[in-house]
Parts: C-alpha cells; sequence; structure tokens
C-alpha cells in the first residue's frame, strides 16, 4: 500500500446537490484510475496525479506489454444513469454526501420506474379488454 495517498478532490456536484463545501476528502488504496469515459458519461471528480509519478503503467497480467498513460490528471468519480462509480473511498471519511448522491440516485430511479407504470397503466385503460391485463414492467436505462 505504499502508493496509497489521501488528497482534497474538487467536486461541484455535491455542493450544488448536498450543500456545503465544494471539496471533499479522497482516501485513495490503491486507487484505479479512469482513463477514458463514453460520451454519456458524467465526470464528477478528476484528480491530479501525485508528483513523482507522471505517468500512470498498467500491466496486463497476461505477459503483454506494459501500457503507459502519461496524463496531468486522472477521473475519480463518474456517473451513469442510475450507476456511479470512485476511485476512492468516500466511506473512510466522515463526509457522507456521496452517501446521500447515491440515495437520492436511487429515488431518482424509482420516481422513473413509477412514472413509467403509470404511463403505461394509463396507456392500458385506453386499450378494449385491458382492464386484466398486467402491467408491463418499465425498462431502465
Amino acid at each position: 500500500q505504499l502508493q496509497s495517498f489521501e488528497t482534497e478532490l474538487s467536486v461541484p456536484m455535491l455542493a450544488e446537490k448536498e450543500g456545503g463545501s465544494n471539496t471533499c476528502r479522497g482516501v485513495f488504496i490503491r486507487a484505479p484510475a479512469i482513463l477514458e469515459v463514453g460520451q454519456d458519461v458524467e465526470v464528477l471528480a478528476d484528480c491530479p496525479v501525485p508528483a513523482g509519478r507522471p505517468s500512470i503503467t498498467i500491466t496486463s497480467g497476461e505477459g503483454l506489454e506494459d501500457q503507459v498513460y502519461s496524463k496531468d490528471r486522472v477521473i475519480v468519480a463518474v456517473r451513469q444513469g442510475n450507476i456511479l462509480a470512485t476511485a476512492f473511498h468516500p466511506e473512510l471519511t466522515s463526509d457522507s454526501r456521496w452517501h446521500r448522491v447515491f440515495l437520492d440516485m436511487d429515488k431518482e430511479s424509482q420516481a422513473k420506474a413509477l412514472a413509467a407504470l403509470s404511463l403505461s397503466a394509463s396507456s392500458n385503460d385506453a386499450d378494449v379488454g385491458s382492464k386484466n391485463k398486467a402491467p408491463d414492467l418499465p425498462i431502465f436505462e
């Protein structure tokens, strides 16, 4: 665990959604780095590469050559739909805002599910003879 570290992260989304500071403490223990994201992935936080480590080396473990990425910053928190991923351990600090964001994501998913069920039920009511038909389950992205 020689490469474990702590640092302050700038996360304006936490302040917008949960109040408090624009920063949070990031506890990194043998942390992975997110090097690329797709277009539909929201980057929530990034982190400077620690001094003395100008590049990130990825070992395949299968006898293949290492891949070296030279970056000043790496992505450490992302969200895609109802999935939240962090490269650090928010549970190791006293800041509970990440946990509240995660719980709020569940509430958003539940609201979408109820809305989808309502739409499904109202469209079923419009169909003749569909009163005994069970509503379709919603499909989540």
